[in-house]
């Protein structure tokens, strides 16, 4: 079966990045890339904060930190007074972990899709509070029916006390069915929190119609945002028990200004945010999450059949509109941590790509990104170089 077409290419959309052109950045899911206009909106406002650091955080910030909440909010589909600023999607996770009330005899529940920062925190709070956290399987090419079904069979009324799952995995590239678990665990009487790191500006899915009591998602990935910004949704039973990781001068106003202010961080990132949002609506909205799962799927299939994979054999994502895919690497590479991580580097170094390579269940896979500052080109060459380096012990 022959490789499908690339998409074409948005005009003038590599131009509206720093990136280093010698590199291939096929990698955008890990830490995103921020456009020229967005790094000089965030300048301009480092300059003002610089230039008078009394009047910037005392006069009006917590005004201008809610308005742009009410944005970002807004663009998500979520409730603005429902939702806060943090820092990262695992901030959020963190905030939620501690404030939902864990004790000896309770149970969290996540898939073994789940990213690790966020694994590690749950083990954290269940040592610091008794509570026990438990780890689904979910095979890779389960689908959404299997995934639901598997969902409402791990459940432990009266036990699970929180369950955590992912609405795009960072490890295996797959969609979840968020809404549909929020309703299977809503009757079980089980909150949810959902990792959704990967959503805002890749999914076009509303937050507010997934429904579950926590959603947190990051804007700096796929929403052209300095890094630093996520947003928390909170559903309405739970903001008065959300409380922050550390406490600060807003800690009497109540959800979200107790959490979103931390005293002397730098809230220049969030306040830039917006211009992160204009730059993709410049683009086209629609155009660019259609570009971005194309080009994804194209290099996808060009890198797989280089490495011999079959088209069948090359994991799907679930659903739609995802720029995130997975390739299996040949047996016995990258199945550690550690020789994923020293795989990644290799690519960097040797093809001048910048890939993630993942461990998961005892096999490495390569991921890939789409994004408008890609061409084609970059994939064809890390097909073309990609099996010697492999090849190499």
């Amino acid at each position: 079966m022959s490789v499908p077409n690339p998409p074409e290419p948005i005009p003038g959309a590599r131009l509206l990045f720093s990136l280093d052109p010698a590199v291939s950045h096929l990698n955008h899911g890990s830490f995103g890339a921020v456009p020229i206009g967005v790094q000089r909106a965030q300048q301009r406002l480092r300059d003002e904060m610089e230039a008078n650091p009394l009047r910037f955080f005392t006069q009006g910030l917590v005004d201008r930190i809610a308005h742009t909440r009410r944005h970002l909010a807004g663009f998500l589909g979520a409730d603005p007074d429902g939702s806060a600023l943090v820092g990262n999607t695992t901030t959020g996770v963190a905030v939620v972990l501690q404030s939902v009330g864990l004790k000896a005899g309770d149970e969290v529940l996540s898939t073994d899709h789940g990213y690790g920062a966020v694994s590690l925190a749950i083990q954290r709070e269940c040592r610091r509070t008794g509570a026990v956290s438990r780890v689904l399987p979910v095979p890779l090419a389960a689908t959404d029916e299997q995934i639901v079904q598997s969902i409402r069979a791990g459940l432990r009324p009266g036990r699970t006390r929180l369950l955590v799952v992912d609405q795009l995995t960072s490890a295996t590239a797959k969609l979840f069915p968020t809404a549909a678990i929020v309703g299977v665990a809503r009757e079980h009487g089980v909150p949810v929190l959902v990792d959704a790191a990967h959503a805002p500006g890749m999914l076009p899915i509303p937050v507010g119609s997934i429904d579950a009591d926590f959603w947190v998602g990051n804007l700096h990935k796929w929403a052209y945002a300095p890094r630093g910004t996520a947003l928390l949704s909170v559903a309405p039973q739970w903001r008065d028990r959300i409380e922050p990781l550390v406490v600060s001068w807003e800690q009497e106003s109540g959800f979200p200004a107790r959490l979103e202010w931390q005293a002397t961080l730098d809230y220049t990132p969030w306040l830039a945010a917006p211009a992160g949002l204009f730059t993709m609506r410049s683009l086209g909205v629609d155009r660019v999450r259609a570009h971005n799962a194309a080009l994804a799927a194209y290099g996808q299939r060009v890198v797989g059949d280089a490495l011999g994979v079959a088209p069948a054999d090359l994991p799907e994502p679930g659903g739609p509109g995802v720029a995130l895919r997975l390739i299996p690497l040949p047996l016995g590479t990258g199945t550690t941590i550690d020789a994923a991580r020293a795989l990644q580097a290799r690519i960097g170094e040797r093809l001048a790509a910048e890939v993630a390579v993942m461990s998961w269940n005892g096999r490495g896979w390569l991921r890939l990104t789409g994004q408008v500052y890609n061409a084609a080109d970059e994939y064809e060459r890390l097909a073309a170089r990609l099996p010697a380096l492999l090849a190499q012990r």
